[in-house]
């Protein structure tokens, strides 16, 4: 109660909460209350005065009076230009009592306004001015306005609805459903700006604004650990919320780092840090409910303060239960579309590892991709520092390299999630770093340690599900790069041992002339599947061999391997080249591991026959260059290849051999091999080598003939060559 000019404190009413009263009752009063100073600036006043005090054709900001000077409110009767405010330029007195005046409000109605001015007992010198239409006529067209107005408002809200539900049906994309959404709200509630929020596993993501909001610092991540987002998830109803002006001493610190938050309706009051709140003064916190729990959260707000009325809130919270439906396929959806992208992000990144050989640049071509893919920085690690017990960790805001007690790092391998209260994610934060995020460990690999720390700020949102799938996928394509390698090392180790047991030399046959060579086309000089030998047999005889199993490396050399032993052993049982591939084609089909083929020239040369029987199992055709005419004939009879398929008929050729006669031998390297312009060097090229080395002496013949087909193309080959010659010295 008002006793003298005394205000009496209503028990219960702290000095904390006397601001928040009085601007509440600021808000509610029917009449008109503007606060000026002794230089006649106005410091408040409520959206009554607007409505009452301002003339038609005063220009007032959207912030309303606050910065006018009063006397601008009565112009022109009182006329103020370059003149110093005293208080007797006022239409009225200032000492407390009842004036009466004429005025014309900001409809350009003329109304008689009762008016009472008092300076206030406060520090500096202070006028409180309140006033209200005299009853009557005026003030009953002023009562008829305000139910229009409500009326009107009331229709807006409706229609707002309307065009939400009609506009959202059927929605073509996820990102439209949420434009049209955030959009309406702001048109339908009058607010500044609106912002929808997708519930996870440990808060709320942002995921869509309005666009008044754009380039506006709005909360990415609201975590279920703040009290206020605690309650929002237990409240079924909207809170209607506002930000409470800063305290003395916070504004003394400086920087606010956090503020305060008031519930409307309880009056509880929330702690909240700056960064956590959205760039309003009041708004809404809708919960967006389906299935008993909460998948969304919107925000409605405005920048200056106000009161927010109950049923804008209830309207609010209809149109919400209409959007749960749409929301939940949208979430859905962005969940699918997230996972796909990601998934596809951490192939290319595979595949762009795979692709070239580890090196210097592949830590920063992973860590870039994981940078760009998932919004973060990474930390990589440098392995243990001098010191003992330490890790040597590359910071990413002040890029420096720090020693980091090893402890906080935890066990090795995979993924492990970094929570904001872990020991390591509490040293990052007294660092200034980013500090939430993974450890993400891959393994050895090119000899050092792959391991980094994925960060964001501990305000962002951690990593999800789906963001923390995608490291492990980073970490397994590290950790099976490393295990290739390892692979690769132990094939070329074993490579190495086949090859070196298959380059036994060509065994020295009485009358036979003998010369082979091997050029791999591979630079780690990998065993590959081209083999040959010429193995002395009793009687004169002789058995040649020439052969390419399909595939490389270890199981292409193994198999090679095998196949030249158990040739070698039909040899000396003396069967027929046919009989010999027949029963190699059985062996090879129930001994290959994979689906491995061979194609063979089997050839048991009878110096004292004179004769060549051979069987070419899919091989390219043997050629004999005659000493007699220096004509080629090309060996036709050919059979299918060696180990595709059971029950093949292979079938024995025959030829006639004349003493000087020459053989040779190849695989299809030498004929496949392509020159620059995409010619092969085919059947011809290789007629022509050999009719041209041939008629020039035995002697380096195979080194020729492989050097015609290398300056053919240009010195790359794509495939591994493999040439035996034989010569007949004596026959018969």
């Amino acid at each position: 109660m008002a006793r003298g000019n005394e205000l009496t404190r209503v028990s219960g009413i702290g000095e904390r909460s006397l601001g928040g009263t009085l601007s509440a009752l600021l808000a509610v009063t029917s009449d008109a209350v503007v606060c000026f100073d002794g230089a006649g600036t106005i410091l408040l006043a409520n959206e009554e005065a607007l409505l009452l005090l301002v003339p038609s054709e005063l220009a007032v900001s959207p912030t309303g009076l606050v910065g006018t000077d009063v006397r601008a409110l009565f112009a022109p009767a009182v006329s103020f230009a370059n003149k110093i405010f005293v208080p007797s330029d006022l239409p009225f007195v200032a000492d407390g009592s009842t004036t009466r005046i004429l005025h014309t409000d900001a409809r350009g109605h003329a109304v008689t306004l009762v008016m009472r001015c008092q300076r206030v007992s406060a520090p500096g010198e202070t006028y409180l001015l309140v006033a209200h239409p005299e009853a009557g006529e005026h003030a009953d067209n002023r009562e008829h306005e305000r139910l229009v107005e409500e009326l009107s408002r009331a229709n807006r809200r409706l229609a707002g609805t309307l065009d939400i539900v009609l506009g959202t049906l059927d929605s073509p994309s996820v990102s439209v459903l949420f434009e049209r959404v955030l959009e309406e709200l702001c048109r339908t509630m009058d607010a500044m700006g609106s912002a929808v929020y997708l519930g996870e596993r440990d808060g709320f993501r942002l995921r869509g604004t309005s666009e008044s909001l754009y380039g506006m610092a709005v909360p990415r991540f609201l975590s279920h650990k703040r009290s206020l987002v605690a309650d929002i998830l237990r409240s079924e109803r909207s809170l209607r919320l506002r930000v409470l002006p800063p305290e003395a001493q916070s504004l003394r610190k400086g920087k606010l780092v956090h503020r305060q938050v008031m519930d409307e309706e309880t009056h509880k009051v929330y702690q909240m840090r700056s960064t956590q709140l959205p760039p309003f003064t009041s708004f809404l916190a809708v919960p967006v409910r389906f299935g008993g729990r909460v998948i969304a959260l919107i925000e409605v707000g405005w920048r200056s303060a106000r009161t927010i009325p109950r049923d804008d809130a209830d309207l609010l919270d209809a149109v919400t239960r209409y959007l749960a439906v749409q929301l939940v396929g949208a979430f859905t959806a962005l969940r699918a579309q997230r996972r796909e992208q990601l998934a596809s992000r951490a192939n290319d990144l595979r595949d762009a590892l795979v692709a070239e050989p580890y090196g210097p640049e592949t830590r920063l071509t992973l860590l870039g991709c994981v940078e760009r893919d998932l919004d973060c920085v990474c930390a990589p690690l440098d392995g243990p520092s001098a010191i003992d017990g330490h890790e040597v960790l590359y910071l990413p805001v002040s890029h420096q390299e720090m020693a980091v007690p090893a402890e906080l790092f935890g066990k090795d391998g995979g993924v492990t999630t970094l929570m904001v209260e872990s020991p390591l994610s509490v040293w990052l934060r007294e660092q200034g770093e980013p500090s939430i995020g993974a450890l993400v460990d891959g393994g050895m690999l090119g000899g050092e340690h792959l391991r980094f720390l994925a960060l964001r700020h501990s305000d962002a949102e951690p990593f999800d599900d789906l963001e923390l799938e995608y490291l492990r996928q980073v970490a397994d394509t590290v950790s099976a790069l490393s295990t290739g390698e390892k692979g690769r090392q132990r094939d070329h180790r074993i490579s190495q041992a086949l090859q070196q047991g298959m380059r036994s030399e060509l065994q020295k046959v009485e009358g036979i002339s003998a010369q082979g060579i091997y050029s791999s086309a591979t630079e780690a000089a990998f065993v590959g599947g081209d083999f040959y030998d010429l193995i002395r047999l009793p009687e004169r005889r002789a058995c040649v061999i020439m052969g390419d199993v399909s595939g490389k490396g270890v199981e292409a050399a193994s198999v090679s391997a095998a196949v030249r032993t158990a040739l070698a052993a039909y040899s000396w049982e003396g069967l027929s080249p046919a009989r010999m591939v027949e029963l190699l084609n059985d062996f090879l089909l129930g001994f290959a591991r994979v689906e491995t083929f061979a194609t063979l020239f089997v050839g048991i040369v009878d110096l004292g026959a004179g004769e060549l029987t051979y069987c070419s199992a899919g091989h390219p055709p043997a050629v004999i260059l005659r000493a007699a005419t220096g004509e080629l004939e090309w060996l036709g009879e050919q059979s299918g290849v060696v180990g595709a398929f059971h029950d093949m008929a292979y079938h024995d050729g025959h030829v006639t051999l004349y003493e000087g006669d020459l053989l040779v031998l190849y695989t299809d390297g030498t004929t496949e091999a392509r020159a620059a312009d995409g010619r092969f060097f085919g059947e011809d090229g290789l007629r022509d080598a050999v009719m041209r080395e041939g008629v020039r002496g035995f002697e380096g013949l195979t080194d020729r003939l492989l050097a015609s087909v290398e300056a053919f193309t240009g010195n790359s080959l794509d495939d591994d060559v493999a040439m035996v010659a034989l010569r007949f010295d004596q026959v018969g």
